[in-house]
């Protein structure tokens, strides 16, 4: 999962930074609502934190104009303006969740899992034949066994497992987890990938990553060509 935050207070954004990087998530950190704006437009992200009182454009109007663009990402407002009347303006706006500082590091957390679930509940774990991705513990197991992934490790089987049979373009991948604007060659993909398999190996999955020529990778079953 890939999170843009727009916090302009550096010390506070590092300490998410490393909040998020600690739990697999991928996350862009900018430092004004303008550079909010420029890469909410040029990225692929599953949600974004703004705080409301940055430089240049405000949190408020990032999010009106996100919403005003047709866009249904979820936002959440992490900010100091407590008051009542400041928390109904984040939410008629269109945040999908209102945090005040100082906050703790679970309820972030558990903020972010409740804004980006899909449907009435939290889908923790993906299945694909006989492999199971534990999104809470961030294991991959099988009948034999279980295996805990690194963050870009994560990252890359959780987009695989969630369509399995999609291709994956590398170009994706690259956007998905290491941010449109990385200096990381394009290659670390294909390092990551032979990491997967390697692992799927030694928990004896019944599922493989094929690769197809100037496409991409997906998942499938291992009897399927």
């Amino acid at each position: 999962m890939r999170i843009l935050l727009a916090e302009d207070e550096k010390a506070l954004s590092k300490a998410l930074v490393k909040i998020f990087e600690n739990s697999n998530y991928s996350i862009d950190a900018v430092f004004d609502g303008q550079e909010a704006l420029d890469y909410l437009e040029a990225g692929n992200y599953d949600v974004a934190v703004l705080d409301i009182m940055m430089p240049k454009v405000d949190g408020i109007t990032v999010l009106k104009k996100l919403r005003a663009s047709g866009s249904d990402l979820p936002v959440l407002m992490l900010t100091a303006k407590a008051e009542i009347d400041d928390k109904v303006l984040g939410l008629d706006s269109g945040a999908n969740y209102y945090l005040t500082k100082p906050f703790d590091a679970k309820e972030l957390l558990a903020a972010v899992r409740a804004i980006t679930r899909s449907g009435n509940e939290v889908d923790t774990k993906l299945s694909f034949g006989n492999i199971t991705l534990d999104r809470a513990g961030f294991e991959l197991s099988s009948p034999t066994g279980s295996v805990k992934l690194a963050n870009k490790e994560f990252q890359m089987m959780e987009l695989l497992m969630a369509k399995p049979g999609n291709v994956i373009s590398v170009d994706t991948f690259m956007d998905h987890i290491w941010g449109y604007d990385t200096e990381t060659e394009s290659n670390v993909v294909w390092v990551y990938i032979s990491y997967l398999r390697k692992k799927l190996t030694a928990l004896g999955a019944d599922i493989k990553i094929k690769a197809l020529r100037n496409a991409g990778y997906s998942l499938v079953k291992s009897e399927e060509n």
